[in-house]
């Protein structure tokens, strides 16, 4: 086996990266799963299917479910296991997003009206927890004790991720390190879940569990701090969410803490009236984000997403080389190099 170093770079031909080769590679599991989600979203409150069809068929990457169907390419896993398995991914991710959007008040969710808009907050909040219990059938259907514990764990972590993330809101005195630790719950938990049951419906040894679950963390931080890059450097359109959501709600996000670490005493003051709340208009959002592209704050967020991509393409070389894997690692890269 290979244990070279990945370089994390353009491919070949000089395209940027793009999901495409991983598409390719999960299309045909990806149907069964989807099949699976369609059967289970399904019930006799007309409601439900509704409400949990506007966000599950409203154009998302589906990222989470193809890591688990592609990790399972890359080991060789010849049975189907992990279709149900990737449908409760995409289940527990569905309805964490489904409580954000009422956490936050959002009116945008991928470019359409956000369900809680359309549904209202107690509809929302309780077809998330129906696609939370669903995702718990999926699991105890599988009948693996060690899938139920690394799923049901990441669920946990989820969970105390968003709480530590509202614990921190409005609040300038945030740290990096904090930051990371919250997005590496909130959102590289399940990337990281998702990856490492596929070794393990393999039966693979431990080594390649653990590689398959830092490829998924690391892509997961990634794909976190890009998405916060965004909020300052892209547009709604491009975003599917109504920009600067995050200086509204007052997130300490990482170009926010760069801003702040990096400004001056006078812009210091500019971002703790702003996170507070006091500094909230369209004229305060066209500030904050001159003051970050003047200390070059999406870029260096961009940069530490890059770190996190190619320790995620490190990790899968102990795996020999394939398109499974060659996949893999472009999509780490198209998670940093993408716009939206």
């Amino acid at each position: 086996m290979s244990a070279d170093i990945i370089p994390l770079m353009r491919r070949q031909d000089d395209a940027p990266p793009t999901l495409d080769p991983m598409l390719q590679i999960t299309a045909a599991g990806m149907n069964s799963v989807n099949t699976v989600i369609l059967d289970r979203m399904q019930s006799e409150i007309p409601l439900i299917p509704r409400l949990a069809g506007h966000l599950i068929s409203g154009g998302g990457k589906r990222l989470r479910p193809m890591l688990t169907l592609a990790g399972a390419e890359l080991v060789g896993y010849q049975g189907n296991r992990h279709h149900k398995l990737a449908a409760a991914v995409e289940f527990i991710h569905t309805a964490t997003l489904l409580h954000d959007d009422v956490v936050d008040g959002s009116e945008l969710r991928r470019g359409k009206a956000a369900a809680n808009i359309i549904f209202g907050n107690p509809a929302t909040v309780l077809v998330g927890d129906f696609l939370f219990s669903r995702a718990f059938e999926l699991m105890t259907e599988d009948g693996s004790l060690r899938v139920l514990k690394i799923l049901s764990s990441a669920s946990a972590i989820i969970a105390e991720g968003e709480v530590a993330q509202l614990s921190a809101q409005r609040k300038i005195e945030t740290s990096e390190e904090r930051y990371l630790d919250i997005i590496g719950a909130k959102t590289a938990a399940l990337f990281a879940a998702a990856s490492r049951i596929s070794a393990v419906v393999a039966e693979c040894d431990d080594s390649q569990e653990r590689a398959l679950d830092d490829y998924g963390r690391n892509l997961g931080v990634a794909f976190q701090l890009v998405d916060d890059a965004i909020d300052y450097d892209s547009d709604t359109a491009e975003m599917g969410k109504d920009r600067g959501d995050d200086f509204r709600e007052g997130k300490m996000t990482l170009p926010v803490i760069l801003a702040f670490a990096r400004g001056t005493a006078e812009e210091r003051e500019f971002w703790k009236a702003a996170i507070s709340g006091h500094r909230s208009s369209d004229e305060d959002l066209d500030h904050a984000i001159r003051l970050i592209a003047k200390h070059d704050c999406v870029e260096a967020t961009r940069e530490r997403a890059r770190h996190f991509a190619q320790r995620a393409a490190d990790a899968l070389s102990i795996f020999p080389d394939s398109k499974a894997r060659s996949a893999m690692v472009e999509a780490a890269q198209f998670a940093v190099a993408r716009g939206y």
